[in-house]
């Protein structure tokens, strides 16, 4: 996957009609690129200095959590899915992270490049390996996979609030 600059494909209003996330938890600016044929997808977010998470982690020397990375990962796989026939609206959840390595921190004033190739997609589940970069230097990489739940099952606002609510016996 390249690595030079290019005009979005999708910009963020674009990609919240496409997945549910939302501020301050929508980890994707923008999609530079994807090829349908290669299976892949190109992802940016711009690490900015007000995220929520820099005040503590850590104070006085902020650095992205990990964790986000690749949540990030994730909603750029979640992009991928909901551009496929037949997904639409259909929310992914995490299933297994495997092989997740943290190679760089990454700092307020980067780019963070979410590169992603899916590996296996399939009506209910799918999975594919992502790469978090800074220029080109790799900052994360992992394989994720993610379950599609049955309709219903995921809670919804005003809905189940324990672990058990909800849960078919």
């Amino acid at each position: 996957m390249s690595t030079e600059a290019r005009a979005p494909m999708l910009d963020r209003s674009a990609i919240e009609r496409l997945i549910p996330h939302r501020d301050p938890f929508l980890l994707l600016d923008r999609i530079v690129s994807e090829d349908r044929a290669a299976q892949t997808l190109v992802a940016e977010l711009d690490v900015r200095a007000d995220a929520f998470w820099t005040p503590g982690h850590f104070p006085g020397m902020p650095i992205m959590p990990g964790v986000l990375q690749v949540e990030a990962l994730a909603q750029a796989m979640a992009v991928y899915v909901a551009r496929t026939e037949g997904f639409g609206s259909k929310l992914g959840v995490f299933a297994k992270i495997e092989e997740c390595r943290f190679t760089r921190m990454v700092v307020p004033g980067e780019t963070l490049r979410l590169e992603i190739t899916m590996l296996k997609l399939g009506s209910r589940m799918g999975s594919a390996k992502g790469v978090a970069r800074v220029g080109a230097d790799a900052a994360c990489s992992a394989t994720i996979t993610f379950v599609i739940p049955p309709d219903g099952a995921l809670p919804r606002s005003g809905g189940p609030t324990t672990q058990s609510e909800g849960v078919a016996e």
